[in-house]
């Protein structure tokens, strides 16, 4: 993987960069997620926020209830709907790209896996993987 990365919406109008690399790549098998992506799972790279930088267009923030009762904001484009990242006031200073906006995409692997008890039951993952049923702590 080269340093920074680019990505963007699908309209392009929102554009951003990465300049580190991720500190983890995870897929995420909740509902939510399987429904807002129409998928089996969402993917995405977790960076600092002073890795994130946003070029263009300004997202919206689309929110949801998690079961937890805490709010979640996914933030979206505004022209296409794409779903671009994550941050919220518990994310602790990072931000959560979602991986298949990013423009190279073909150094991807993600080693953790989330809500594994919602997966879909074709979804085979790796041994070497840490897989949490739930959301995992911190």
């Amino acid at each position: 993987m080269e340093l920074p990365q680019a990505g963007g919406c699908l309209c392009r109008n929102i554009r951003y960069q990465v300049t580190e690399a991720p500190r983890v790549t995870y897929t995420c098998h909740c509902l939510d997620c399987q429904r807002l992506t129409s998928s089996a799972f969402s993917m995405a790279i977790v960076v600092t926020d002073a890795a994130f930088r946003l070029v263009g267009s300004a997202p919206r923030p689309l929110e949801s209830t998690a079961d937890s009762g805490r709010i979640k904001v996914r933030w979206v484009c505004s022209e296409c709907g794409c779903w671009v990242y994550s941050r919220s006031k518990w994310d602790n200073g990072v931000c959560r790209v979602r991986a298949g906006t990013l423009d190279d995409t073909s150094w991807l692997r993600p080693t953790k896996h989330f809500w594994t008890r919602s997966k879909q039951p074709w979804v085979t993952l790796s041994d070497a993987d840490e897989v949490f049923e739930t959301q995992p702590a911190g």
